[in-house]
């Protein structure tokens, strides 16, 4: 599959917000968090941060966020539309969202956060070179959930 970043519309962010993940991965739909729905929404507030991606028939078929936290240091998130998940996209998906973000932002580093219940995003991470520094409790959709920070040389 080949992957097609730009800037993300708002009737993309408006597609977005309406995936809904099969169980348990409910857990990253839009609607249960919203703060982070609020952001995506707002075109001011996704202007710089937010990228679309679509697959080589122009269809969207996810996103990547991109946020610079320390000095060269680039925070992703990024989500797969749930039809495309557990297909076996997710290392070639990631591998094009980081180097997207190097042409783009140049970082020395990548961070990510990650829910400790998503075994398969971690070893989607794992094996493009992420590594854990510590694992948190987060309050966010509604209860306290366990993460995992990531991280991997740029």
């Amino acid at each position: 599959m080949v992957f097609r970043f730009r800037s993300m519309s708002q009737g993309d962010a408006e597609a977005i917000a309406l995936w809904h993940y099969p169980e348990p991965f409910s857990f990253y739909d839009w609607a249960a968090d919203g703060d982070d729905l609020a952001e995506l929404l707002d075109p001011e507030a996704r202007k710089d941060v937010y990228a679309s991606v679509e697959d080589e028939a122009c269809v969207l078929v996810g996103y990547f966020t991109f946020k610079p936290k320390a000095p060269g240091m680039l925070e992703i998130g990024l989500g797969l539309h749930p039809e495309k998940t557990g297909q076996g996209h997710g290392e070639a998906f990631l591998g094009a969202g980081l180097e997207y973000a190097r042409r783009r932002f140049a970082p020395e580093e990548f961070t990510l956060a990650v829910a400790t219940f998503n075994r398969r995003a971690i070893t989607v991470y794992e094996r493009a070179g992420f590594a854990p520094v510590r694992v948190y409790m987060h309050w966010t959709n509604g209860g306290e959930w366990e993460f995992v920070e990531m991280r991997s040389p740029a």
